[in-house]
């Protein structure tokens, strides 16, 4: 199986090389895309969000387009419009930005919730509705989201139903040390740099394919499965794992797995991925920090 991965795993070191020191947020956005979900990245301006969706995008060779969001944006602005066009006398559809591979929908939670809104078809059934016509986005159409901290001035919290549709939430903080330094010392525009192309959306399509045919036993399923139950203890959390997420979180795991060049997952990829899986799904009772609340949920089911 390891050589199917040997591009997949330069395009990681490549990736690790653009953002420094986030090894781990740089693995566990590859695991989201090779999962076939979408990405919410929650984080303060200025720590590589945009950087690493560019890198990515440009890694793989996909189409990419970023949206800005802002408070006065419209769901037109996203989705596209018709125009009138004298000449045919026809209405001619203008597509949005939601038309590539790889969308970056910068500062989603600036926007207001009607244009946040038009974004939950796209990213559940891989299509977008406008004006009566179903236009279907292209394969693959990968959402990277960025969020700031819902006490920053001029933000809307994303409500449950659309933190539903991303598979994975993940923060990437402030670098190391080390890496800082190594980011000062970099020459030129270190802006936006980006890597070599080095795999193709068809050998992405390859990847997602092999994910899918990663083999669970039954064992891990128990683990799995006792995970999501003991996520439901209403004693413990107010909100659980939903059926969707418990099927989101197998495919994280599978994807996490296969980044290792295995053919199998075992329970230490569904620990692994947990805390971005579960971290914006579940809620303690008593209000925590999300990583606190994973861990205790960990807690409440040995490892096998």
């Amino acid at each position: 199986m390891s050589s199917g991965t040997d591009a997949l795993q330069r395009v990681e070191q490549a990736l690790n090389q653009i953002l420094l020191g986030k090894p781990r947020a740089i693995r566990l956005a590859l695991t989201c895309l090779l999962a076939n979900g979408h990405l919410l990245i929650e984080d303060l301006p200025g720590v590589g969000k945009t950087t690493l969706a560019h890198a990515l995008a440009r890694a793989m060779n996909l189409d990419y387009r970023r949206v800005q969001f802002t408070s006065d944006l419209l769901p037109g602005d996203v989705l596209g419009v018709s125009v009138f066009e004298q000449g045919s006398g026809e209405f001619r559809f203008h597509p949005g930005p939601i038309f590539t591979q790889v969308l970056l929908a910068d500062e989603v939670n600036r926007a207001p919730p009607k244009t946040q809104s038009a974004l939950l078809e796209a990213m559940e059934e891989r299509q977008a509705s406008v004006e009566g016509a179903t236009r279907d986005l292209p394969d693959p159409f990968f959402v990277i989201a960025t969020q700031n901290p819902e006490e920053q001035v001029g933000t809307h919290p994303l409500p449950e139903s659309q933190l539903d549709r991303f598979l994975m939430r993940i923060e990437l903080g402030y670098p190391d040390p080390r890496a800082e330094r190594a980011l000062l010392e970099r020459r030129g525009d270190t802006g936006h740099p980006a890597p070599d192309t080095m795999a193709t959306p068809e050998q992405l399509a390859q990847w997602q394919a092999s994910v899918d045919a990663v083999h669970a036993d039954s064992k891990v399923l128990d683990y799995l499965q006792e995970l999501v139950a003991a996520s439901r203890d209403t004693a413990r959390f107010a909100h659980g794992l939903s059926p969707r997420a418990g099927v989101g979180l197998l495919r994280a795991a599978r994807a996490h797995a296969f980044l290792d060049a295995r053919d199998y997952i075992t329970p230490d990829d569904i620990a692994r991925v947990l805390p971005a899986v579960a971290g914006h799904r579940v809620r303690a009772r008593e209000p925590q920090d999300p990583a606190r609340t994973v861990e205790a949920l960990l807690e409440c089911v040995p490892s096998r």
